[in-house]
């Protein structure tokens, strides 16, 4: 019995052992089936596999009894056992079989949004314990320009040059940018965002841009420093305003990246302070303005001080310097700022108004027109050249459908601008000069039919003939190739001799210069076949006739008026000499006075 027990335990343990090896082979393939048809509706495809059927090992025989020795009611009883303990092992497999295949199902539904929480709660988690060990620094407290400045101190800052000025004697570069560097460490606490410099320009007006940031130095702090200045040389100036100036224009190149076309963007190093740069470069140009006229050629050729990008900035500079002297800063605007508006280029309306503005600041300023007059022509050189004066004139006087919202403004400035330039020595040789340069453009543009135009150039041609009586000469080479704006001066003056008579210091130039005219006309018609050029001959000749008669008829009335005051005076000299013989007695007697 003890053999045929141990027999029937084996068999149950290897039925078991088979059995259990099918439920975990079935449960493998269930779930792969099941993960298929979950993950189907993410893209995946259901994978299986084929139960893979073992070979039985059949054991010897010789290792159980035989089962005719153990007697037919034991054998009945062995199988029955056994099938019974299969089918119970039958049906606990396939109750566990479909209670699982249930669980997978319920799971599988929400496996999705099961791990989106997770994640989630993960992230919140990190993100909480993050801000949980996050340190936060202390920030920094903003310091405005005037509070930096409050903090220099007047006396600190005279001990400090004296002390440069010593250690450095014979080194006046080093003397300035150690000047520059006491101002760079008084304002390095100032942030970029407390002194948006560009930004500040841009929406500012000249008015207010000029005080920037000049307004916040102390009157003892400004005037130890320009003090200082004034005995700086002038080309240790002219190299330091240079310097400073580099310094401001590199500044926004930083933050606007490469140009187009380049491959790389070149980074340069942003200075110290710009507000010390911008304290600086204005404290010396106000001191000595006359810096900037020096530089003025390396500033018109290089390119890196060109454009309107930059425009602010010279605006800036030239007003700095306009505080100084206005001298200086009209001689830059109209050397440097006015052609931009006459380039062929053109100029967008921000800039021409920018421009305009400081002209016009320059011009409104407290006795400017005498300053600007005394000062017209300076160190032989016109402020305001007859080139700068044809622009000005004729942006004055455009035709009108040519006219714009700034031609008022030219308006405005023009005649004190007009005023300058034809200011000077009269009969001087630089005057004469400028008269014959003036006659030129002056005749060609009476001629071009504007109204308002043609009226201004003739006033202006008619200026320069009583200024210089070569211009008379000038004017009879250039009569035929300007045939018609001659007419327009011949007339004017027939209409207003009265006015311009008076002007004339002398008739004699005129007289022979409507003589020239008058055969020149004659030549003209007898070669001439062009019916309208013959008519502005004959029209040109009448009007050469009627003034040579007006005039005759003054040469006439003045040798009346010569003669009798020559008569008048000799009379007056024999009256005199003979009242003395007379004996006042007699001439009562004469006279019947008692």
């Amino acid at each position: 019995m003890d053999e045929n027990s141990a027999a029937i335990e084996a068999i149950l343990r290897g039925g078991e052992e088979e059995e259990e090896e099918e439920e975990e082979e079935e449960e493998e393939s269930s779930k792969i089936n099941n993960k298929g048809t979950v993950d189907n509706d993410g893209g995946w495809k259901t994978v299986s596999y084929q139960k893979r059927h073992r070979k039985k090992s059949v054991k010897a025989p010789e290792a159980f009894s035989d089962p005719q020795k153990l007697g037919s009611s034991a054998t009945g009883d062995v199988f029955r056992s056994i099938e019974q303990h299969s089918e119970e092992r039958r049906h606990r497999l396939e109750a566990q079989r479909a209670a699982g295949e249930n669980a997978v199902k319920l799971s599988g539904d929400d496996v999705e949004d099961g791990a989106d929480v997770e994640a989630a709660s993960s992230v919140d988690n990190g993100g909480a314990e993050a801000k949980k060990t996050k340190v936060k620094r202390p920030k920094k407290p903003k310091v405005t320009v005037a509070e930096a400045s409050a903090k220099i101190d007047a006396s600190d800052l005279a001990a400090f040059l004296a002390d440069i000025t010593v250690s450095y004697e014979s080194q006046q570069d080093i003397q300035l940018m150690r000047f520059a560097d006491y101002f760079g460490r008084a304002f390095a606490s100032v942030s970029a965002s407390q002194f948006p410099w560009m930004k500040t320009f841009k929406e500012s007006s000249v008015a207010k841009m000029v005080d920037i940031p000049i307004s916040h130095i102390s009157e003892a702090i400004y005037k130890a420093s320009t003090d200082w200045l004034n005995q700086r040389s002038f080309e240790a100036l002219g190299s330091f305003v240079l310097w400073s100036m580099d310094s401001i224009i590199s500044d926004p190149a930083i933050h606007q990246g490469a140009a187009k076309g380049s491959k790389k963007v070149v980074q340069q190093a942003p200075s110290k302070s710009q507000v010390a740069i911008f304290v600086v470069l204005a404290m010396t140009l106000r001191r000595k303005p006359d810096v900037l006229i020096s530089l003025m050629p390396a500033i018109r050729e290089d390119a890196k001080y060109q454009g309107h990008d930059k425009l602010p900035v010279t605006v800036w500079v030239i007003a700095q310097a306009s505080q100084g002297d206005l001298v200086v800063g009209l001689f830059m605007w109209i050397n440097f700022l006015l052609p931009m508006l006459s380039s062929k280029s053109g100029c967008n309306p921000q800039a021409r108004d920018l421009i305009l503005q400081l002209v016009e600041r320059i011009l409104s300023a407290p006795k400017a027109r005498p300053i600007l007059l005394n000062g017209a022509v300076r160190k032989g050189e016109r402020l305001v050249p007859p080139s700068s004066l044809e622009f000005l004139m004729r942006a004055t006087f455009p035709a009108s459908y040519a006219r714009v919202k700034s031609t008022e403004r030219f308006e405005a400035v023009y005649p004190i601008l007009k005023e300058i330039a034809l200011t000077g020595s009269p009969g001087s040789k630089a005057m004469k000069q400028t008269t014959q340069q003036i006659l030129q453009f002056a005749l060609k543009a009476t001629g071009e039919g504007v109204p308002n135009l043609s009226r201004e150039a003739s006033n202006i041609f008619i200026w320069c003939l009583t200024q210089n009586p070569d211009c008379y000469k000038d004017w009879d080479n250039l009569y035929l190739d300007n045939l018609e704006a001659s007419i327009v001066v011949l007339k004017r003056l027939v209409d207003e001799w009265k006015e311009h008579s008076v002007k004339h210091p002398t008739v004699q130039p005129l007289k022979v210069t409507l003589a020239s005219f008058r055969k020149k006309n004659e030549k003209a018609l007898a070669a001439d076949e062009d019916d309208d050029r013959k008519a502005s001959l004959k029209d040109a000749d009448k009007h050469c006739k009627v003034l040579m008669g007006r005039l005759s008829r003054t040469h006439g009335c003045m040798k009346i008026v010569v003669f009798v005051s020559v008569a008048l005076a000799v009379g007056a000299a024999y009256m005199s000499q003979n009242m003395q013989s007379w004996d006042l007695k007699e001439l009562l007697v004469d006279f019947n006075f008692p």
